[in-house]
């Protein structure tokens, strides 16, 4: 498994251009990095805002093999962990995550994940993977409202400049590593869960999940091989919760 890099020194979205590309028949683990991007987005239809020369945005295009469809979005999870592993490697900087993929150093937020597939008949045609990571971004640049919440690579090596480059190549190394094992597995995250659970920012700390039926508090344990939430409840119960159904937010702080 070898990357292809694209650069693109402005594009509306890493992963609209990934996107294009499939269609125009670019080969599996294309990876497509901006310097800027003027149409990026987040979960949830959010924004993501790439200024010029300051972020990491990157894209891996990826025609999967033996994974069913229902599995894909783990995905997000592999590529979580391939950032926080790719920037301790490079800056020791020591990482968190927040369930179920947001990276923290020191309780604020370093970077967003987006994946999206395409299908017919039910059948994945292709999935691109979208990561933007803070890299260059000073206090200033992050709006208001996250200012607190955010961070960037260099905020954090207070003083030392990072390099958008091997943020980008170290990620999809790690990446690649973990994506073979998980398709090896049938799209199951067992083989990332001693890296994961080690980062897991919520682990043995308490936790609300909020839910659409009922809200409750418990422990927050590890995840599963299936990107679950393991929270034990007051009652001494243990429940799996699904990222897609609830949201766990701590009771002490973002984390």
């Amino acid at each position: 498994m070898k990357p292809i890099f694209k650069y693109f020194e402005t594009t509306d979205s890493t992963n609209l251009e990934a996107k294009r590309e499939a269609h125009e028949g670019a080969t599996n683990f294309t990876v497509i990095s901006a310097g800027e991007q003027t149409a990026g987005r987040g979960r949830s239809g959010h924004g993501w805002i790439s200024p010029e020369g300051v972020s990491v945005a990157t894209t891996m295009l990826i025609y999967p093999e033996g994974i069913s469809m229902e599995h894909l979005p783990r995905l997000t999870i592999v590529a979580g962990v391939s950032v926080a592993e790719a920037v301790e490697e490079l800056y020791h900087l020591k990482t968190q995550i927040k369930w179920p993929n947001d990276v923290l150093i020191n309780s604020k937020k370093i970077c967003g994940i987006l994946t999206e597939l395409e299908a017919d008949n039910g059948i994945a045609k292709n999935v691109v993977v979208g990561i933007g990571v803070n890299v260059h971004h000073k206090k200033s640049d992050f709006a208001p409202e996250i200012r607190d919440m955010a961070t960037s690579l260099d905020l954090e090596l207070d003083g030392q400049r990072a390099s958008r480059k091997a943020v980008i190549e170290a990620i999809w190394r790690h990446f690649l590593r973990h994506y073979e094992i998980f398709q090896k597995n049938g799209g199951s995250l067992e083989g990332i869960l001693p890296s994961y659970n080690a980062r897991l920012a919520n682990k043995d700390r308490r936790v609300r999940v909020v839910h659409q039926v009922h809200d409750f508090e418990g422990i927050a344990l590890e995840m599963d091989k299936d990107g679950k939430l393991l929270i034990r409840k007051d009652d001494g119960s243990i429940v799996a919760v699904d990222s897609g159904e609830v949201h766990v937010r701590g009771l002490y702080g973002y984390v």
